[in-house]
């Protein structure tokens, strides 16, 4: 079966766009819930809308700079589905809480600036890597992604897991959990399955000695 999401560059402006409006308006939802649906502006609600900034920012850089093949209009779509989860979602369940902030909180902001480093430094990294064309055609396997596979996913699950400690519910953890099962069982195997198509032995030989998703265990 042929993986049209990684396939081909292209683009795709109308796509990200789209994306883009569509992020913008789901992070607006998010803030108005934290600012406007809370009894007063507590200093969590706060915190937590800027870490929400600092992703949207991070996903404007991904999409305009360093996303290079195509986005199909599927992936338009369901991109800001999952972040309506993370926007609207974890600031539903910060309107739960009024446990004040401690020592805490501060190492789950750690955290989530630990996730955002992986998964976009990886990312510049790769970007930088691919630029050179004596390149073409390799397996990128250097800098982070030396650790992990999917380096860039670990960091999505750690920030996403930070996010879900920092409302204070326990329900809230229910988020990262599936997004784990989303990449451990479905983007990892899609992934791989292209690479190993596209790669062959290069893949082979990576797959081996490099851990999936979490750096040293799996």
């Amino acid at each position: 079966m042929k993986l049209d999401l990684y396939e081909g560059e292209g683009k795709s402006l109308p796509q990200k766009l789209t994306l883009f409006l569509l992020e913008t308006l789901i992070l607006l939802v998010g803030g108005w819930i934290l600012f406007f649906q809370s009894e007063e502006w507590s200093v969590r609600n706060v915190i937590l809308f800027s870490l929400f900034v600092v992703v949207y920012g991070r996903m404007c850089v991904t999409i305009f700079y360093l996303l290079k093949r195509k986005m199909p209009w599927k992936e338009a779509f369901s991109i800001p589905i999952a972040f309506s989860l993370y926007y609207i979602g974890f600031s539903l369940f910060s309107l739960t809480t009024d446990v004040p902030l401690t020592l805490l909180d501060l190492i789950y902001i750690l955290l989530f600036l630990t996730g955002s480093y992986l998964n976009t430094y990886s990312e510049l990294q790769r970007n930088g890597w691919k630029k050179d064309p004596a390149n073409k055609g390799k397996l990128y396997t250097e800098g982070l992604f030396r650790y992990s596979m999917h380096i860039n996913y670990f960091g999505d699950l750690l920030w996403v897991t930070a996010l879900a400690l920092l409302t204070r519910s326990p329900w809230a953890m229910s988020i990262p959990v599936l997004l784990f099962c989303l990449f451990a069982f479905y983007n990892i195997p899609a992934l791989d399955k292209y690479l190993a198509q596209k790669y062959g032995r290069q893949f082979d030989d990576y797959s081996r000695k490099t851990k999936k998703l979490i750096p040293f265990i799996y």
